[in-house]
Order: C-alpha cells, then sequence, then structure tokens
C-alpha cells in the first residue's frame, strides 16, 4: 500500500489505464449494436436507456460514499468494465448488457476519481492534471477505437479481452498508489445522502450551473462524433472500419494537450472555451451540409472533434474551479452528471431527429447544440482561471 499521497502523475496514470479499457470498445459498441439490430434508431434508444441508468447511478454514489470507503467503491466502478468484457464475450444481445456495464462503472468511477483529485489536487494543478491525463490517456483514446474495430473483424471477443486486461491493470493501481481512502470518511458521514438536496444550492450559482451545461454540450459533442459517425460512414457505402478510424484520429489530438495547455496559458480561459465551441460548432453544421461527400462530411467532423480534445483540456475548469472546498464532494456528484445528461439527451434528440431527417442532420444538430454554448461561454467572468495575485495586479492596472 502507497505511504504517501497520490501525485498529479499517479491520477494521470489511471486515466491512461481508464482510456484503454473504454476506448477499446468506443467504436466497438455503436458497430456491433448496429450488426445485430440493424437500425440507428434503435441503437439511440439503447443509448438512451443507458444514459439514464448511468445517470440514476451518478445520484446514487454519494448514498454508497456513507456505507462503502471511497477506495472499495472506486474499485467496484472498475470491476463492472470486467463484467463488460465477460458480456462483450459472450457476444449476441447481451453486448447491451456490456455497455450498460461500461456506463455505470465509468460513473461510478468518476465520481470516485473526481472526489479524490478536490481532496489530493491543488487548484493551481488542476490544469497540469487535465493536460497530463488527456497526454497519459492519448494512446488508449487514439489506438483503442480502431485497434478494436481491426480486431473485431478477427474475433468478437477480442476487444473485450483487452478491456478485461486493462481494468485489472487499473484496480491493481488503484490500490498500489493509494487512491482513495479503506476507511469511510467523517466528513462524509456528516453530509446529507441525497444529492439531489443540494440542487438548489448548485441552481443558486450561475458560475456552477454554466459550467456544468458547458460540460453537457461538450459531452453531447463527443456522443455525436464517436457513436453516429461510423454508422454514417456504412450508410453511405463506406467501410465499416472507418468509425472507428475517425476516433482514433480524433483521439490523436490528445497528444497536442501539452501545446494546447501552453496556447491556453497565453489567453483567458474564457476565450480558449470559446475558440473551441465556436469552431468546434461550426465545423460539424458544415459537416451535416456536405453530407453527399461522405469523406468532406467525415473530414470537416474530425476538424470539429480536435476543438473537442480542446475542451477536453479546458472546458471543465470553469466548474472545477468555481466550487467551494466545503461542498466538493456534493458539487462533484452534481458535476458528475454531465457524462449522463448528455448521454441521455443525445440520443433522445438524434432519435426525434431521425424521425424527420436524414442521419446527416444529427451532426447539424450537434454543431447547433455547441454553438449555444459558445453563447453560455462568453457570459463567464473574463478573470475566471487567473490566479488571484494575477487578478489584483490586473485590477490595480485598471
Amino acid at each position: 500500500m502507497a505511504t504517501a499521497a497520490p501525485t498529479v502523475r499517479n491520477f494521470a496514470a489511471i486515466g491512461g489505464f481508464e482510456a484503454i479499457a473504454r476506448g477499446v470498445t468506443l467504436s466497438v459498441f455503436p458497430l456491433s449494436l448496429y450488426r445485430v439490430w440493424g437500425d440507428a434508431a434503435v441503437v439511440s434508444q439503447i443509448y438512451f436507456i443507458v444514459g439514464l441508468i448511468s445517470l440514476l447511478t451518478v445520484l446514487i454514489v454519494p448514498v454508497l460514499m456513507r456505507q462503502v470507503p471511497r477506495r472499495w467503491l472506486h474499485s467496484a466502478g472498475v470491476v463492472l468494465y470486467l463484467c463488460s468484457a465477460l458480456f462483450g464475450l459472450i457476444g449476441g444481445q447481451l453486448i447491451a448488457l456490456a455497455l450498460l456495464c461500461t456506463a455505470v462503472g465509468t460513473a461510478v468511477a468518476f465520481v470516485c476519481y473526481n472526489a479524490n483529485v478536490l481532496d489530493y489536487v491543488s487548484k493551481e494543478e488542476l490544469g497540469r492534471l487535465e493536460s497530463l491525463r488527456l497526454f497519459y490517456a492519448g494512446t488508449g483514446w487514439s489506438v483503442g477505437p480502431f485497434l478494436g474495430v481491426w480486431l473485431l473483424g478477427f474475433w468478437r471477443g477480442a476487444p473485450f479481452m483487452l478491456v478485461g486486461l486493462a481494468a485489472a491493470l487499473m484496480l491493481i493501481s488503484i490500490w498500489r498508489m493509494g487512491m482513495g481512502s479503506t476507511r469511510l470518511d467523517g466528513r462524509v458521514r456528516g453530509t446529507s445522502p441525497n444529492p439531489l438536496r443540494y440542487l438548489p444550492r448548485f441552481a443558486a450559482q450561475p458560475r456552477l450551473v454554466a459550467g456544468w451545461l458547458l460540460a453537457v454540450l461538450r459531452s453531447c459533442g463527443w456522443a455525436v462524433y464517436l457513436v453516429y459517425v461510423g454508422i454514417f460512414a456504412i450508410e453511405s457505402g463506406l467501410s465499416d472500419q472507418v468509425g472507428g478510424l475517425a476516433a482514433s484520429l480524433a483521439s490523436m489530438g490528445l497528444f497536442a494537450a501539452p501545446l494546447m495547455l501552453r496556447w491556453m496559458q497565453q489567453r483567458s480561459l474564457r476565450a480558449a472555451v470559446r475558440t473551441g465551441f465556436l469552431w468546434s460548432g461550426s465545423a460539424f453544421v458544415l459537416a451535416s451540409l456536405c453530407a453527399p461527400l461522405p469523406w468532406i462530411s467525415i473530414a470537416l467532423l474530425l476538424i470539429g472533434a480536435y476543438f473537442l480534445v480542446l475542451l477536453d483540456i479546458c472546458g471543465g475548469l470553469p466548474f472545477l474551479m468555481s466550487v467551494k472546498p466545503s461542498e466538493r464532494s456534493e458539487m462533484s456528484a452534481v458535476y458528475s452528471t454531465f457524462r449522463d445528461v448528455a448521454n441521455i439527451l443525445t440520443p433522445g434528440i438524434v432519435w426525434l431527429v431521425l424521425q424527420v431527417g436524414p442521419l446527416a442532420a444529427v451532426f447539424g444538430a450537434g454543431g447547433l447544440g455547441l454553438l449555444v454554448a459558445w453563447l453560455i461561454a462568453g457570459r463567464l467572468h473574463p478573470l475566471i482561471g487567473v490566479p488571484a495575485s494575477e487578478r489584483a495586479r490586473l485590477r490595480s492596472g485598471a
């Protein structure tokens, strides 16, 4: 067992293992579901149900934290990745259960991971952690999607063997690094077991609401890209490996995370966030208009995805930098709902769009959502993310 507190590099390593566990099946799930049911609308309905269950899980995790030590709870989330690998090996319609286990496991692990980050990592280190985490995760997210689809062509269970291996390594690392306590935290015992009671306090803080909405819309953009590009390629007569290749190429942007962080440091956080949403949204809308030329459409979506990578580095900071220390556990649970809300919102909207338009219209709807986020980001405080000493200097200069 580790004797020192986990470092930023330790947290980044855990993120790297999780990226492999999730990245390998990133494009395998939508492709496998489409092969079993043969209908993009049905695939959207499955994702909708999975997203709803995942959201309920996020809301229950703080209740579980009152009864289960955080490291054990985090480990339980990782074990669900192992269950996903098992269902994936069996195949058939059980692939939907594999997706569910991955989603629920991600929800549990994400809440625990963020709670640990807020306990061990200072605000000044958050930007460095996000950059380093994404850089460590680069291999899993960039190679994983294409590798998973490529292995699927040889044996449908091969991608899930890799998931099981990565999950096992992640579980071992959590315990070796001493991430999270094996005993109940007294602060957790004193908090409310119902995270919904903190929603009024959350809603009363506009900065938190804005930060959460930005995270939701960013996640919606990724959901549109990762789930529906592969299906769009198949319906356009392209190879079924295009979806995995597109996801891998987009994830290669993670290797540019240090350069993006350096670019961000020369600008305000608000400017960086608005740049990401403006260009990703514009690219998605143009991709929808260029649908008769599928390769051009996919290329535009890829450009938009690179700006989503920029948002992965800076898009969560407006929320994390606005959280009061006394509300870290509760607001961490509230913030963690962004991915699950997006996973409910995206397939729901996609299903509605498919009732009146072609699949390409989904990219236009996603682009409009990102442009809405650009407008919301314009209301962020100009000095958010600037160190207190620098803010004082700027104000005195003004």
